[in-house]
Formats: C-alpha cells, sequence, structure tokens
C-alpha cells in the first residue's frame, strides 16, 4: 500500500509540473487547476507550520508554563487577532493599526540592517582598505569597485545638470549600474534554470527511470 501511495505521488507530482509548465504555450484549464492546487497546498502547509512551529512554541507554551514571565506574548497575540478582523467587513478597520505597526517596525529593522549591509560594510570596503589583496586580479577589481561606487553615487546627484567632466563621470555611472542590473538579472535567470534543471531530474528520473541519481 505504501509502495502504490509513492507511485501514485510520483505521477501526480509529474502531471501537474506538465501541467504549470503547459502555461509557456498558453493560459489554459490544466495550468489553472495545477495552479490552484499548488496554492491551496502551500497555503495548508504553511498554516500548519504556523500553528505547529511558531504559535505553540513562542506562545501557548511560554503562556502556559511560566505566565508571569511571559505576558508581553500577549502583545504579539493581540495583533495577530486584530489582523484577522479583516475578515470581518463591518470591523475591518480595526485590523489597519497591527499592519501599521508591523509596517513601521520592519522599516526600521531593515534601514539599519542595510545600513549596514550596503553602506558602512560597502564604504568599509570602498574607501579604507580596498587595495589587501597582492595579486592584481584582486587590485584591479577593488580598483573596479572604488571606480563603479563613486560613478554610481555621482549619477544619482540630481542637483547639478550632467555635463562636462560630471556628466561622463556619471555616464560611466550609468555602465556600472548597466553591468550591475544585468549580473543581477542573470543571477535570477540561473535560479530559475536551476528549478527547471530539477524538475527535469525529477521527470527523468524519478517519474520515467531514464536517469539514475
Amino acid at each position: 500500500m505504501l509502495h502504490f501511495f509513492e507511485v501514485l505521488g510520483v505521477w501526480l507530482a509529474a502531471l501537474f509540473t506538465f501541467g504549470i509548465y503547459s502555461f509557456l504555450y498558453k493560459d489554459n484549464p490544466f495550468y489553472k487547476v495545477s495552479e490552484q492546487i499548488f496554492v491551496g497546498l502551500s497555503a495548508g502547509y504553511w498554516f500548519i507550520y504556523t500553528i505547529y512551529f511558531i504559535l505553540i512554541p513562542n506562545l501557548f507554551l511560554p503562556l502556559s508554563e511560566n505566565f508571569g514571565a511571559n505576558w508581553i506574548k500577549l502583545i504579539p497575540a493581540i495583533l495577530g487577532i486584530m489582523m484577522l478582523l479583516r475578515l470581518i467587513p463591518s470591523i475591518d478597520w480595526i485590523s489597519r493599526y497591527p499592519v501599521s505597526f508591523v509596517i513601521g517596525t520592519t522599516a526600521g529593522v531593515f534601514f539599519l540592517r542595510y545600513l549596514k549591509s550596503d553602506v558602512i560594510n560597502q564604504i568599509t570596503a570602498t574607501m579604507i582598505n580596498p587595495f589587501n589583496g597582492g595579486d592584481w586580479v584582486v587590485v584591479l577589481g577593488q580598483i573596479l569597485l572604488v571606480v563603479g561606487t563613486i560613478t554610481g553615487v555621482i549619477y544619482f546627484y540630481f542637483s547639478k545638470k550632467h555635463e562636462g567632466a560630471f556628466g561622463v563621470t556619471a555616464k560611466i555611472g550609468i555602465y556600472f549600474l548597466m553591468v550591475s542590473f544585468g549580473a543581477a538579472f542573470g543571477y535570477t535567470a540561473m535560479a530559475r534554470i536551476s528549478l527547471l534543471i530539477g524538475r527535469l531530474q525529477f521527470l527523468l528520473g524519478d517519474w520515467l527511470g531514464v536517469i539514475t541519481p
């Protein structure tokens, strides 16, 4: 019986894989069914995960074991309940307060995080000690990093018209930004290709048995 369900799971996964990739041809009912099932399973999985791995260990157990020392956990619990009130049209306005609180605190936390990782660390690597490496390739890379950082920042300086030497510097910054955006796009494309390779390995290995893992 267990083997039967394993085989059934492999066949369903293969069919849903074809259903998702059928969107490459055009939108069709097979794709819509596969998409809705995937979204529903994901929502159900994260719902159960939230209960057993977030709410129970971080809220219910601490409050049941030592309420006096963990009463502060009632605040996020109340905010979560207030968010769920959005499902009730007559009092959905209450959910705006916890949403605004979460957005504000998240913005503050990520502001400090990105200030350290993208600003302070970048300035340190660019200006303070840029030529540590003895290899000429490393030194060349550090020079390009310095030039790219300075010219990129100059491009975003809009208080002065981009003309003359200032305009040439800003134009160089545009090229560095284009290379940066192209690299980011290439990384995204590589990630999607990696997902495609994973599905092909599943179809040719687990489903058809053409290749062995």
